[in-house]
């Protein structure tokens, strides 16, 4: 297998290496809910793009209608990405869950959902897409995928059930209901992961597919509240899942120096994935995302989720080095 170097220096506190391996093979660039940093997130036109700019993977988060289907939204209320405040038929369903005032996707069947139209949640980014996208299915996003394949341009899809809990309230049965949906995924030869913050359902998951699990772990701020620090041990999940998607700020201590998640995952059997890069919202040890991401491919994760997956693979590229020649070439 191919080993990449770069004579990189990397500065991430007292950690200074002139010289280190990137990885054994190429770190997958995931478009974080498609190419979110420039259209409308999980539509359709997101992901369309986050494969032309040649992502190895796209991101749909799922969630659940009121009549059973499986959607792309990040949240469960609609108000940040949709416009189903200016929708006056849809007025009475707004309710407050846990503190918050909003039209919630499980009061709502797909029908009624396909009449809304998606916009840019993020305040600094562009508008001009707003209103064109509609909610897609996840039937849809595979239809989308089966169509590039088809074309001769293979992506995986890296899928995140959000809240399980709550929606196995409508759909007692979701864990099935997943595995059948991945089991047709893999009959089509789509490269995939399933990821979740439930780790008990992420495991039930498990027992009746063979997708591979990507345990995603946020962190918790310490005792100073000044950094992360791990709120999930790693260990319950030795042998039992491929990855872990972590959390960036995992990585390092607050002086920069390295943490050591990433060595003890990998002598785990398991990937890193690293959520979440963007251009425009730096880590603060950088002032540059070309430098952000130069760090994290040499300090070895295997997967980096990022809003803007043609920054993440124009920064790989720039990495790649030819192998040297052999005697036998």
């Amino acid at each position: 297998m191919k080993k990449l170097f770069v004579g990189v220096m990397l500065v991430l506190g007292g950690l200074i290496s002139s010289e280190v391996a990137v990885a054994e093979k190429d770190t997958i660039v995931i478009a974080h809910r498609g190419a979110s940093g420039y259209m409308p997130e999980h539509t359709l036109e997101a992901y369309k793009l986050a494969i032309e700019q040649g992502a190895d993977y796209i991101e749909p988060d799922l969630v659940m209608t009121r009549d059973g289907h499986l959607v792309a939204r990040h949240d469960a209320y609609l108000s940040g990405t949709t416009d189903i405040a200016d929708r006056t038929e849809f007025a009475d369903r707004k309710r407050t869950i846990q503190g918050k005032e909003d039209w919630y996707v499980f009061d709502f069947t797909l029908d009624e959902l396909k009449t809304l139209r998606t916009k840019q949640p993020r305040p600094n980014r562009g508008t001009q897409f707003d209103g064109q996208g509609t909610i897609p299915t996840i039937e849809e996003i595979i239809t989308l995928v089966e169509a590039y394949k088809a074309a001769g341009k293979t992506v995986g899809l890296h899928i995140e059930m959000k809240r399980p809990d709550a929606f196995m309230q409508i759909h007692k049965r979701l864990d099935q209901t997943l595995a059948h949906l991945f089991a047709d995924i893999s009959s089509k030869d789509i490269p995939m992961f399933f990821q979740c913050f439930d780790g008990n359902f992420l495991m039930k998951v498990g027992k009746i597919s063979d997708v591979p699990l990507v345990m995603l772990i946020g962190g918790k701020l310490n005792q100073t509240k000044d950094w992360y620090e791990l709120d999930v041990q790693l260990e319950p999940f030795a042998g039992r899942v491929a990855g872990f998607g972590l959390n960036k700020a995992l990585l390092v201590h607050k002086d920069g120096s390295p943490t050591g998640i990433i060595d003890k995952a990998h002598s785990m059997g398991a990937d890193v994935h690293v959520w979440t890069v963007r251009n425009d919202q730096l880590h603060p040890m950088f002032k540059t995302v070309e430098q952000e991401l130069k760090a994290l491919y040499s300090m070895g994760v295997d997967g980096i989720f990022t809003d803007f997956p043609d920054t993440a693979i124009s920064v790989r590229n720039s990495l790649r080095l030819l192998e040297p020649l052999t005697a036998n070439d």
